[in-house]
């Protein structure tokens, strides 16, 4: 089960409901075969983004979307010898990260929620040969209400 925190969300009017934010992060953790697992979801004002952003990429200013990945999407450990003595037992709680929306710079709250969960997932665009924006348009498309 993918557990979806919501932060924040008073400052994005036009953020998507609870269950539509949880099946968009979902869909981009399918992605990369994460079923279990925990991610955050802050909505912030201008000045908290545009600090984030200072600290973590030397910018200062605003943007629209910033992930803080924590474990990543190499496997994990068993989460005890139970594996090792062929007992069945459900995979290890992940914690992907955070994902910080500043609404006021972005026109797509969905976009930014599942731009923000594929760089959790260690996809990015600045690097690869479009194949994240790619897949984003896909799960954005597959996910329309």
């Amino acid at each position: 089960m993918l557990d979806v925190d919501v932060l924040g969300a008073a400052l994005a009017p036009d953020a998507p409901p609870r269950a539509e934010i949880r099946r968009l992060c979902v869909a981009a953790a399918s992605c990369a075969g994460i079923a279990a697992a925990h991610v955050a979801i802050e909505f912030a004002d201008e000045q908290r983004i545009t600090e984030l952003n200072w600290k973590h990429r030397g910018l200062a200013e605003p943007t629209d979307v910033l992930s803080f990945p924590i474990d990543g999407v190499e496997p994990l450990a068993p989460a005890s010898a139970a594996s090792d003595r062929g007992v069945l037992e459900a995979p290890p709680m992940r914690e992907l990260g955070d994902v910080v929306i500043c609404a006021q710079h972005t026109s797509d709250v969905r976009e930014a929620i599942v731009h923000g969960m594929l760089h959790l997932l260690g996809m990015d665009h600045e690097t690869d040969s479009g194949e994240m924006l790619a897949l984003q348009q896909r799960l954005l498309r597959a996910e329309r209400p």
